[in-house]
């Protein structure tokens, strides 16, 4: 197979290690004494309710509400779906949110509140905390979103910007919880993902502010009132690791990161090239990350240690932009131009960098592939890629190329996935 072939297989293979329908319907609880209300949120909730739906007993009762991305829904019977805004929050995620409370707290102790969460949630459970507007909201994810900050950092700011994240779901019910978590964030720990709506929050209003402040985020005065008045005692802090509610609420983690790399190696390996993972929790700033990773790919390439090519190495995580520029492009695409800079059109070394929910930042694209002659292809189209980079313009240098990968919703999330193929 030549190079690109192989790159995009080992993509799709790592999709499919992460499919709600494939993951789902193992994990399903046995129905209760009482009623089951499915409620969630995410990328990935189309696809779990639907395969929720398929994976329950045609006989028992089974209904509720999930919220999804724009374009990412999905046909279901039981189960509604609404579509809301991603990364940015807006009305449409502020409104499924209280309907999902107010049906939660409904239940009783006979019922199941069946939880289905995967990456994007923290914006599709958009409700803000009371004294805060969506508005506020929308502001202060914007420029959390511009500020380089890793998504715990963010999600930290978010639980307690919120009525619904930070384990707010969890304490609203009376019924049984059980969360099935499809894993965005390196560590897979669920009061990260989807910012925890069931899930224990160890943070606080201090952690919240002293993140504003170090990633230097101006946040509307309302959130600043808001946090300050949580710093003070004046509001109560989000339920807390201990908490007895959370004796009744099981968060288990169905598919991640790692499960899709092994799924990526074991496709290079029955094509006959040897794979090394590199780690399933890779973070920093993607230009940054791409450097140490041209590095070792060069030494590689030159030397034959620790490995002989044909070599794959893969990587998964999620890196950060900190936007300095006016251009477009996610962390896939700057990964990969700052790798191509790096490289400096080192022959035999192959690459490609996408998210596994197939929207690299807020473009149309899943991320790229980075082929050895990029630099002087660009060249001849009279693109200069450090140029790009300074402004993170790299989706126009990939576009230029024709290397963009386009997938469509994926209607999954396990992060970013990155292989450098050495040949």
């Amino acid at each position: 197979m030549r190079a690109r072939e192989l790159l995009l297989g080992s993509f799709q293979a790592a999709l499919d290690a992460a499919d709600p329908l494939k993951r789902v319907a193992p994990h399903l609880p046995a129905p209760p004494k009482g009623r089951t209300l499915v409620v969630g949120a995410g990328k990935a909730a189309a696809a779990m309710a639907l395969a929720a739906e398929q994976g329950w007993p045609a006989d028992k009762e089974l209904d509720g509400l999930v919220v999804t991305r724009y374009q990412h829904g999905l046909l279901t019977n039981r189960i509604t779906v609404v579509e809301a805004g991603h990364p940015v929050p807006d009305e449409a995620g502020e409104k499924a949110a209280l309907e999902i409370l107010r049906r939660a707290k409904a239940l009783t102790r006979d019922d199941l509140l069946l939880v289905l969460l995967s990456g994007g949630g923290s914006s599709l459970l958009a409700l803000p905390a009371e004294g805060i507007g969506m508005d506020d909201l929308r502001t202060t994810t914007r420029e959390l979103l511009r500020s380089g900050a890793p998504i715990q950092d963010m999600n930290t700011v978010r639980k307690h910007l919120s009525a619904i994240h930070g384990g707010h779901l969890a304490a609203v019910t009376r019924a049984r919880v059980i969360a099935l978590i499809v894993s965005d964030v390196t560590g897979d720990d669920p009061t990260h993902i989807a910012s925890g709506p069931c899930a224990p929050d160890p943070t606080t209003y201090q952690d919240a502010f002293d993140i504003l402040e170090r990633f230097e985020v101006s946040a509307p005065p309302a959130v600043l009132r808001h946090l300050e008045a949580g710093v003070a005692g004046e509001i109560p802090e989000t339920p807390k690791p201990g908490d007895p509610l959370f004796e009744r609420a099981e968060n288990r983690v169905i598919a991640c990161a790692q499960d899709s790399l092994r799924a990526a190696a074991r496709f290079f390996g029955e094509k006959g090239v040897t794979a090394a993972v590199l780690g399933d929790s890779v973070t920093g700033e993607a230009r940054e990350v791409a450097k140490v990773y041209g590095a070792l790919a060069r030494h590689i390439r030159a030397h034959g240690d620790p490995w002989q090519p044909p070599l794959a190495l893969i990587s998964g995580g999620e890196c950060t932009v900190t936007v300095r520029g006016d251009g477009r492009g996610g962390r896939c695409a700057e990964f990969l131009l700052s790798l191509a800079v790096d490289l400096d059109g080192t022959p035999g070394i192959h690459a490609l960098a996408c998210d596994t929910d197939g929207i690299d930042g807020s473009e149309d694209n899943a991320g790229a592939i980075l082929a050895p002659d990029a630099l002087e292809r660009a060249a001849a189209k009279k693109l200069r890629a450090d140029a790009l980079l300074a402004k993170n313009d790299a989706y126009t240098f990939f576009a230029a190329l024709d290397a963009l990968v386009v997938t469509g919703p994926t209607r999954t999330n396990v992060n970013d996935y990155r292989v450098i193929l050495i040949e």
